[in-house]
């Protein structure tokens, strides 16, 4: 699938009375590493298998379906070295471009799902387990909510965004902010999840970080 500049199409299907509410996974795994000497970094090493099949398991063992990932650097690579069975696999051409174009295509992917919400997560971050993403999960109320964990009190990842919110994201994602613009236009709206005493919410970045996949 192609990056797309359109935005995703909201509607989502009406949730049957007790039935719980669909939430989908989003894992943006696109990142060419730069400052790792352009090792993509959905395939560094994590416990013997890539970085980017642990992302995925987190996801899941929190509860989210359908699991869609998004890559971008070495994407073929990527097929065919992760088992990314049972997941939606996207490919965004414009990855280079930064984190905002990966975001919009990972939102256009989910359109017609029936997902009520996004949870989105970053494929660099193997601190943040799924005790911490369920947290973020349990805590959406309805597809107007807007979740993020909390690590001592400032807002990191992972970040749940109600499906009436996508079309203001992708219209507002560009570069490396992701969504950062929605966030703060909408700040007062965030509702901040706890995370610190179960998660460490540090990324992969450079060489030194390396040494935190052991």
């Amino acid at each position: 699938m192609s990056a797309v500049e359109h935005s995703p199409d909201q509607s989502v299907a009406p949730v049957t009375a007790g039935e719980p509410p669909v939430i989908a996974g989003l894992l943006l795994a696109a990142g060419g590493g730069r400052r790792l000497g352009g090792r993509p970094k959905a395939l560094l090493p994590y416990r013997g298998r890539p970085l980017v099949e642990n992302a995925v398991r987190v996801l899941r063992e929190a509860g989210c379906g359908p699991v869609h990932v998004v890559l971008g650097a070495s994407a073929a690579e990527v097929r065919e070295r992760a088992d990314l069975a049972g997941c939606v696999v996207v490919d965004n051409p414009d990855w280079a471009e930064g984190m905002g174009s990966s975001l919009r295509v990972g939102l256009a992917s989910l359109a017609g799902t029936g997902a009520r919400a996004a949870l989105v997560s970053l494929v660099d971050q193997p601190g943040i387990g799924p005790a911490a993403v369920a947290r973020v999960r349990e805590a959406y109320r309805s597809p107007s909510s807007l979740v993020a964990a909390a690590y001592d009190g400032e807002r990191g990842h992972p970040v749940l965004f109600g499906a009436d919110r996508w079309a203001d994201i992708t219209a507002t994602a560009t570069g490396d902010q992701g969504a950062r613009v929605h966030l703060k236009n909408h700040a007062a709206e965030v509702m901040l999840v706890e995370c610190g005493d179960v998660a460490a919410a540090f990324d992969i970045d450079t060489p030194p970080d390396l040494a935190r996949l052991d």
